[in-house]
């Protein structure tokens, strides 16, 4: 590299942004961006911390906060158990159709957990096939243990949550160098000592980071732990504030639900403890699968279509069979509301994912134009909102909107904002975009930071405004990042739930809400339809997911 090079080098500001230009125009825009963001949250805070005192605690609040810690819990170790073993398994050995399983496995996370739980209940509740025919067999006093309970909550979660878990996991154990393992098996440790002592501590990282995406969900679910009579502090925000209108008893309750949220967080990062893992390369086999013969690799195979079976292939195959008997049944498929249940919940997340991706872009741009700290770290409190509870973000926008109300009545306009954001579908776009903005962000800035900051650079000295920048280079090129977006946020927006049970006007109905409450009424075979429209939806992601997966393996392989 010549002198020139390396002095040209040396001044390309890092992490993909211009330093120094000071416009403080565009650093204004990120703030503005994060307060609104930050708004509702901040609302929902001060209001249940100022009400303490001054309003009774909501009822049943300490068994609200034991049973929330103890689904959390449960679904943690589920998950691990489920997840984390089987991710071993079709990593560490060979079986009959592991390589076709160890990509299916990935397929439950498409199914909602709130979708799995109502075909559960549907087959072992009361009036279900497996009671049926127990009493049918052994008497109608046979003993069968309560469905609708924290413990079948737990199973149905984990079923549903477990890829998390699984594809972290069984990406940190394939990204071991093969030195280490090989320096293991060396000094004479066994396949599973080596597992125990070596390569479960180097993958701590990354299974922290599955167990804390598990909490989160299991947080912030709202529908399947009330299908089993579990009642959680995210429910209660949404019972209390629905049965009683007591509105500083509901905010008390979500800055708890927010206290969860925190320890979460905390706990990932206690987990991931202080140390620095460093893989060190080496021409090494490594961690080679063993082949497992006869009724052992049998038995492998077997455990994994369990594993898919209980989490895709049983209530897909459910809810196929219902659709299927439903469209026999006159006026079912032409039924007016499905058609406008749809167009609502397409129309909701279509707006939603343009509005975030277009925040998106703009404040990725600014960061690189600006390249000051300020905006920096607004760009990042953007993103907390995807970390903070739909019933929060719900009662935060509720909050939020009664004082822009005040505000406008005490400045002589009567009424305030009225029906415009109250009673519309302004209110749940706003909380959307405060909910999804994080994977947008983050997509779109994946793709920014490929672009070199000489390019920026370059435009900059040859007279562009950062508005032409905007339109002309950072936009085009940020094309890849922004499909993805797109369709991360139209995902996640079709199978939202309390956001749109608390926000939503009368007579304003989504896919989700709509399955919700079928399934509430036990009406099963009318759930089927939306179900498996939202089932559809979700697949989308999972099959990109997968493919990114295999992208990496297969570079992986090849750099080694």
């Amino acid at each position: 590299m010549t002198g020139t090079g390396v002095l040209a080098e040396a001044r390309t500001p890092t992490r993909g942004r211009t330093s120094g230009a000071g416009r403080p125009a565009w650093s204004a825009f990120v703030v503005v961006v994060a307060l609104l963001v930050a708004t509702p949250v901040l609302a929902v805070v001060l209001d249940g911390v100022g009400s303490v005192g001054d309003t009774a605690p909501p009822r049943g609040i300490v068994a609200m906060v034991l049973t929330t810690l103890a689904l959390m819990v449960g679904v943690a170790a589920g998950t691990l158990l489920v997840g984390g073993g089987l991710a071993w398994l079709v990593t560490a050995y060979h079986f009959p159709l592991r390589n076709v399983l160890v990509w299916l496995l990935v397929l439950p996370l498409a199914v909602p957990a709130y979708i799995l739980g109502f075909v559960f209940l549907s087959v072992f509740d009361v009036a279900g096939p497996v009671q049926s025919a127990l009493r049918a067999v052994l008497g109608p006093d046979v003993w069968v243990p309560e469905v609708r309970s924290l413990p079948a909550a737990v199973l149905v979660m984990s079923l549903s949550l477990y890829p998390y878990v699984y594809l972290l996991v069984r990406a940190a154990l394939i990204e071991q160098s093969a030195g280490t393992y090989d320096a293991a098996r060396t000094l004479g440790a066994g396949r599973a000592r080596t597992l125990r002592r070596v390569l479960l501590p180097l993958a701590r990282p990354s299974l922290a980071a599955g167990l804390s995406l598990v909490m989160m969900e299991t947080l912030t679910d709202f529908a399947t732990v009330q299908y089993f009579n579990v009642q959680t502090v995210s429910v209660g925000v949404y019972l209390v504030w629905k049965g009683t209108f007591d509105f500083h008893a509901a905010t008390q309750l979500a800055v708890l639900v927010l206290l969860f949220a925190v320890a979460v967080l905390t706990g990932e990062r206690a987990l991931r403890g202080r140390a620095r893992y460093h893989q060190q390369g080496g021409r090494g086999q490594g961690l080679q699968p063993e082949r497992l013969r006869g009724a052992r690799g049998w038995a492998a195979t077997a455990l994994c279509i369990t594993a898919l079976a209980a989490g895709f292939l049983i209530p897909v195959l459910q809810l196929l069979v219902w659709a299927v008997g439903e469209a026999g049944k006159s006026g079912v498929l032409t039924d007016p509301r499905f058609g406008e249940y749809l167009v609502s919940t397409l129309f909701v997340a279509s707006v939603t994912a343009l509005a975030c991706v277009a925040l998106s872009v703009a404040v990725g741009h600014a960061v690189r134009i600006s390249g000051g700290r300020i905006a920096a770290s607004a760009a990042q409190l953007t993103t907390f909102g995807y970390a903070v509870p739909g019933a929060v973000v719900g009662i935060g926008v509720l909050i939020a909107f009664a004082a822009v109300d005040t505000a406008l009545e005490r400045a002589g306009v009567p009424g305030g904002t009225g029906i415009l954001v109250t009673g519309s579908v302004l209110g749940i776009l706003y909380a959307y975009v405060i909910r999804f903005l994080a994977p947008a962000y983050q997509a779109v800035d994946a793709s920014l930071a490929k672009i070199p900051p000489t390019v920026t650079f370059a435009a900059l000295s040859l007279g562009a405004t950062p508005r032409r920048i905007l339109t002309r280079i950072h936009a085009p090129l940020a094309r890849p990042g922004v499909a993805v977006a797109l369709m991360l946020v139209m995902i996640d927006a079709v199978k939202e739930l309390p956001i749109v049970l608390l926000l939503r006007p009368f007579g304003f109905t989504t896919a989700s809400v709509w399955v919700y409450e079928l399934a509430r009424e036990n009406f099963w075979e009318k759930a089927s339809l939306p179900a498996l429209v939202i089932v559809a939806a979700a697949i989308l992601p999972v099959v990109v997911l997968v493919r990114q997966a295999r992208r990496a393996e297969t570079r992986g392989r090849v750099d080694a």
